[in-house]
């Protein structure tokens, strides 16, 4: 039987139950949630591809998803279909926001500076079918609904990113010596970008001049140095604002390494066309 090709996406019709239960499996995946139009997700997206090819761009830097990928997508990336085949299959984990308060699943901003630049992996068929089967048992916690079910699939989503991360390290591990330095930019960029807001800064730690720094940077990840800088630190910006309304707007600017609130006002408007008071109310 031929598909239904209007049948809303499962992330639209699963909205409040993302919102409710935090974490979502969300299986028969055939697309976009906006078909052809750009997709920006509110929420954290583990993409598992079963079969089937999609060319994507993700902001914009082409991507794609197919048989043994999966994807960490952070939030608030534009995510664009360019082509996509008619067999095209995928299962969806969506993770709220919220679950940024899970102590379990701070390991997802400790993968970000991996897995934003590049989000996608390409498995083998061993590695794919150990991570289906982390997927299977999160089904099961589902269908079992256990009083606890939050916390074992915060569990369970704890494993399967930390099993992804071996597999990512592996074959990074086998990669050109262009491609570490890329890597250990981003692993920087977590300690010290906080502090440090330069190319200058990593480039020195790289014991490169900034312009090739830079250069190797945006050959290895579609970017250059000064680009992954601004996204960082927006990210946190962001991450704070959101999650620590404890926090005036001074102390989250001290907390990102700038003098004044002014400054990071000002840097913060200029990335995100907004203020850090009105992305907070919204």
């Amino acid at each position: 039987m031929k598909r239904n090709k209007t049948a809303p996406h499962p992330i639209n019709l699963n909205l409040q139950r993302i919102k409710d239960d935090g974490i979502v499996v969300l299986d028969d995946v055939h697309g976009m949630p906006t078909g052809d139009e750009p997709f920006v997700s509110p929420d954290y997206v583990i993409c598992i591809g079963h079969k089937g090819h999609i060319d994507l761009m993700y902001d914009d830097y082409q991507d794609y998803s197919e048989k043994y990928t999966v994807s960490v997508i952070f939030p608030n990336h534009s995510i664009r279909k360019t082509m996509k085949t008619n067999d095209y299959l995928a299962t969806l984990i969506v993770l709220d926001v919220s679950v940024l308060n899970d102590p379990m699943l701070q390991i997802i901003n400790q993968m970000r500076y991996r897995f934003e630049p590049l989000p996608n992996v390409k498995l083998d068929r061993h590695e794919y079918t150990e991570i289906m089967n982390v997927v299977d048992l999160m089904r099961e916690t589902v269908r079992l609904n256990l009083p606890d079910r939050r916390a074992l699939m915060s569990r369970q989503v704890e494993f399967l990113l930390r099993l992804l991360g071996t597999y990512r390290n592996n074959k990074l591990n086998e990669e050109s010596p262009d491609k570490r330095v890329s890597n250990q930019f981003h692993s920087n960029l977590k300690k010290h970008a906080n502090q440090h807001h330069d190319v200058e800064f990593y480039a020195n730690l790289a014991c490169l001049t900034p312009k090739y720094f830079s250069n190797v940077i945006k050959q290895e990840t579609g970017h250059n140095a000064g680009y992954w800088i601004r996204k960082h630190i927006i990210a946190e910006a962001k991450m704070l604002l959101h999650v620590r309304h404890d926090l005036p707007i001074q102390a989250v600017a001290d907390m990102l390494g700038f003098e004044e609130q002014n400054a990071f006002s000002r840097y913060f408007k200029r990335e995100t066309g907004m203020s850090p008071t009105e992305y907070r109310e919204k």
